[in-house]
């Protein structure tokens, strides 16, 4: 039998592979996504737009999980953190950067809160630099014209 929090955390990184309606599955209705990205409106349907966007501009993309740490307490509430890469070929443009080609792994960090064996909050940090290096290009930086 499969381990439930292994299901819960393969499913919601499958769903940004591209089936987007997974995150119905194993996200609350109001889940919290933090930091939001630029535009993007709250719970599952507000970050439908960008993994589809991840699928314009990835070919093959995908998120390998490689660690979880489980900080549930013994009703199955709590925190886990997750260890993962997003995985792909840049074959569309990204954050300004047209396609490469190249493939690309970018590192990713998460915590989730999981309430009722759903998440209902999820603090993520990427390695965008790493992408940026990745592909040859630096990102462009405001600046303030004062």
């Amino acid at each position: 039998m499969s381990n439930p929090l292994h299901q819960l955390v393969e499913t919601f990184y499958r769903a940004f592979s591209g089936d987007t309606d997974l995150l119905d599955e194993v996200v609350t209705p109001d889940w919290e996504d933090i930091p939001l990205n630029p535009g993007q409106g709250p719970g599952p349907d507000g970050v439908k737009p960008m993994i589809k966007g991840f699928g314009q501009s990835f070919t093959g993309f995908q998120i390998v999980v490689h660690d979880v740490i489980d900080g549930r307490g013994p009703d199955g509430n709590g925190k886990i953190g997750v260890r993962a890469e997003m995985r792909g070929t840049h074959t569309g443009d990204l954050f300004g950067v047209p396609a490469t080609g190249r493939d690309v792994r970018i590192p990713i960090h998460e915590f989730h809160d999981v309430r009722d064996g759903r998440l209902a909050r999820t603090w993520h940090l990427e390695d965008w630099f790493g992408f940026f290096n990745q592909v040859g290009s630096a990102p462009h930086i405001a600046q303030d014209n004062q």
